[in-house]
């Protein structure tokens, strides 16, 4: 269990490796990048990059478990929303496109779109949940500023966000999964197999929102990720159509897509 860091006889709290300096927001985007680049020229100081670093094994499952507390007061609504895009697509396009397209490799194309439908979920569920609400609490909440005064140092932080933003995509996943099961589009036990994907594909999407989240100035500047990166990758990797079926440039690119490779997998076990 966490506790809080002893403070000195004159009231101001002990500094010790990871605690954080007043307006500490305002700096954790820098210690995040300070790994990996210099400022300025200059090599960083390596008390930023060990503060950056895990300190234990195991100290992120309080950050995540901070944030489950937290999201379980608003469970339902927040799984309804992670389910309502694909789910759209879903209907959508397998009830429009379903008609005039027939059957896929071999399957309809309902069931063909379902399982893309499932790694897409896992993708959006851990992009919005790492760029939004991260950020948040980076930024406009502080908490992260509360922790980095206990124990917990910058990477059992990030670490954290990465697993839950991982877990909810799991959720999210598993979420239309469960759909597809109900209407016959794949087996309950498929899905269980497929699991263990579609968390993986949350926490490679969550490592990708952590690095935007660290890049951005404000709330802003997501629409960007959004729309230059995450559109096309939903619209390249084959979740709504085969990839054989696109040019040949973009049948290279798509090998590239972390997505894809979900998909490959995710579909398969599926059908």
């Amino acid at each position: 269990m966490l506790h809080p860091r002893p403070r000195t006889s004159s009231g101001a709290t002990a500094r010790t490796l990871g605690s954080a300096p007043p307006g500490a927001a305002a700096e954790l985007r820098g210690r995040l990048l300070a790994v990996n680049r210099t400022r300025d020229g200059e090599v960083p100081m390596s008390g930023d990059i060990v503060t950056a670093l895990p300190g234990g094994s195991l100290n992120w499952i309080a950050v995540w478990r901070r944030n489950y507390l937290a999201w379980k007061k608003a469970a339902l609504a927040s799984l309804l929303g992670h389910l309502a895009e694909p789910l759209i697509y879903l209907f959508g396009l397998g009830a429009g496109l379903g008609v005039m397209v027939g059957r896929v490799g071999g399957v309809s194309y309902t069931a063909f779109l379902a399982a893309g439908m499932v790694a897409t979920s896992a993708m959006t569920a851990a992009t919005f949940e790492t760029i939004y609400a991260a950020f948040g609490r980076m930024e406009g909440q502080r908490t992260w500023e509360a922790m980095l005064y206990t124990q917990l140092r910058l990477g059992d932080i990030v670490l954290g966000e990465m697993a839950w933003a991982a877990t909810k995509a799991a959720l999210a996943g598993a979420g239309i999964g469960m759909v597809a099961a109900v209407l016959g589009y794949t087996q309950w036990l498929s899905l269980l197999y497929a699991l263990p994907v579609i968390a993986l594909t949350g926490l490679a999407f969550a490592s990708l929102g952590m690095v935007v989240t660290a890049l951005a100035p404000s709330y802003d500047y997501f629409i960007f990720y959004q729309t230059l990166v995450i559109t096309p990758i939903l619209f390249l990797s084959g979740a709504v159509f085969p990839v054989d079926q696109l040019p040949i440039v973009f049948q290279t690119a798509a090998r590239f897509l972390p997505l894809s490779h979900s998909i490959d997998l995710i579909r398969p076990t599926m059908l």
